[in-house]
């Protein structure tokens, strides 16, 4: 018998029915056969959000239904939510007793499969503490870098977080949740950059500082950042060039300049520049006046 509520079909499947049956019904399934016994905890359990939706067993991929990977999503970013909350923001559209409803059958559709990647305790529903989830490492390599620790895996920091969360997804939680994401990375790069400069490991300091300027090209911070390695490293020309690019940059995309504090970091290298060329510009403005002071 089939159930139709908000647009989730269910139906219990019986001990006959086929893998194109059961992937019919919005239940997941491995692209490989997945042992209908055994625990989660004896398998390797991976959650992918960034750059994509995927979930492995034992790195082999389960195809999940696009409704169900939005439960499943969401329940991965927002762990021991409620079940009212959580269909809040899964059907905002509709009552919440229709919402809870949706999210009733979408529950019961997962726990079908034998790995089912949920966990739940009274009004409560998260991830099994099995599943390993992309994004809790990224929590965690920029937590662990905001309390001053450097990773020991340099380019694994440098390339956490590359992607962004759920691209093609426009759930009004996903666009909050990405954004949130991105900030954490960018200040996790700053973070990684400023504490390498500090230590004099200026090529490692550069490697992060560019990381972060890839990833928000106008962002003024990590260009600042390039200035001051470049400053460190004695090289004047590299970090004029890095500022002047940036300034073009600037005016040519949103018609501003460099903020004071960023000129500033120039204010040294620069001045000695600027003295000879208002110089120049006085003697060609008042040529006479200079050939009357040398004959003096």
């Amino acid at each position: 018998m089939f159930a139709v509520d908000s647009g989730v079909v269910a139906a219990t499947p019986g001990p006959g029915h086929t893998r194109r049956q059961r992937l019919a019904q919005g239940v997941p399934v491995a692209d490989s056969p997945t042992p209908t016994t055994g625990k989660l905890r004896d398998a390797e359990v991976r959650l992918h959000l960034l750059g994509g939706f995927r979930l492995t067993h034992d790195d082999t991929p389960v195809v999940v239904p696009r409704g169900l990977q939005r439960v499943i999503a969401l329940i991965g970013l927002r762990p021991a939510t409620t079940r009212t909350h959580l269909a809040g923001l899964l059907w905002p559209e509709t009552t919440e007793e229709r919402a809870l409803s949706s999210l009733r059958t979408a529950l019961w559709r997962l726990r079908q499969d034998p790995y089912c990647p949920l966990a739940t305790n009274a009004d409560t529903v998260r991830l099994d503490p099995a599943v390993q989830v992309d994004v809790d490492k990224l929590v965690d390599t920029a937590g662990r870098v905001r309390d001053g620790q450097t990773p020991a895996d340099a380019a694994q920091a440098l390339a956490a977080g590359r992607h962004d969360l759920l691209p093609g997804w426009y759930d009004e939680w996903v666009l909050t949740e990405r954004e949130r994401l991105r900030q954490l990375r960018l200040h996790m790069l700053e973070q990684v950059a400023g504490h390498h400069l500090v230590a004099g490991r200026h090529g490692e300091a550069l490697d992060a500082a560019l990381e972060a300027m890839a990833a928000e090209p106008l962002r003024e911070t990590p260009h600042r950042l390039v200035v001051r390695i470049h400053l460190a490293e004695g090289n004047a020309f590299e970090a004029v060039h890095a500022f002047y690019v940036y300034r073009d940059l600037l005016l040519r995309e949103l018609r501003l300049e460099p903020s004071p504090a960023m000129s500033a970091l120039l204010d040294d290298t620069l001045e000695p520049i600027r003295r000879a060329s208002q110089a120049a510009s006085t003697s060609r403005r008042y040529p006479a006046l200079r050939s009357t002071q040398q004959g003096g």
